[in-house]
């Protein structure tokens, strides 16, 4: 009898354990869950391809859209690396908006004058970088970042390939929405935070299910251990 006491003891404090870390799985589920529809930035998949000479559009945006006008915007070329030799070296930016403007302390020489953002664009969302007149130095990788955005996905890095000696006027065009990362936001993202809440509804309610199930469990044991111990001393 003694021995199945101790056995009931062990094993309700075992769902009880049980019942605490299933609370903390769910809870941590829950919080993955909710994130999901938070705002992302997304940019190409595909590389962007300019001709020498003409205008070019980096397409970067935030899904599901938000106003930025009040956020920092960065592009810059994440290859470049400041001198080593150099402790006060900096690496400049190709485009840095910040305060509801364009800040131009930080800007790499080679791009004053000749990189836009669209106020419009940024009211919904949209990044994408206009680089006029294209050089053959122009060409690699570009990050679009955004240090204060509250979401998963802050930045998004598009390549940009200059092909020379062409005989097209203008590259501006933007590449269709399927080369981004994610769908359009226009079309996702009622469906996306749907899916978000319905996702963490089904998380609370399986979590609720478990810890009851194991707080119940864990009483009926602790009863049943007791009836033993009074059937026990009667004897």
């Amino acid at each position: 009898m003694v021995l199945s006491g101790s056995f009931m003891v062990h094993f309700g404090s075992v769902g009880s354990s049980f019942a605490l870390w299933t609370l903390i799985v769910c809870l941590s589920s829950a919080v993955w869950t909710s994130s999901e529809g938070q705002p992302r930035v997304v940019g190409s998949l595909q590389p962007i391809v300019a001709f020498l000479g003409n205008d070019v559009i980096l397409p970067c945006r935030l899904q599901p859209s938000l106003n930025l006008e009040g956020l920092t915007v960065e592009w810059s070329k994440p290859d470049l690396k400041p001198d080593p030799s150099d402790r006060l070296s900096r690496v400049d930016y190709v485009h840095l908006y910040r305060d509801r403007r364009e800040d131009t302390d930080m800007k790499l020489q080679s791009y004053v004058g000749r990189t836009e953002l669209s106020k419009d664009g940024l009211k919904s969302g949209d990044i994408s970088l206009k680089i006029l007149n294209v050089t053959l130095e122009d060409g690699g990788r570009y990050r679009c970042f955004i240090p204060k955005l509250k979401g998963p996905v802050k930045e998004s890095v598009v390549t940009l390939v200059v092909e020379p000696n062409s005989v097209q006027t203008t590259t501006e065009t933007p590449p269709d929405d399927r080369d981004l990362q994610t769908p359009d936001p226009n079309n996702e993202t009622n469906v996306r935070a749907g899916r978000s809440h319905l996702g963490t509804l089904i998380v609370v309610v399986v979590c609720v299910l478990l810890v009851l199930g194991g707080g119940v469990g864990g009483y009926l044991l602790k009863h049943k251990k007791q009836q033993k111990v009074l059937e026990y001393d009667v004897a």
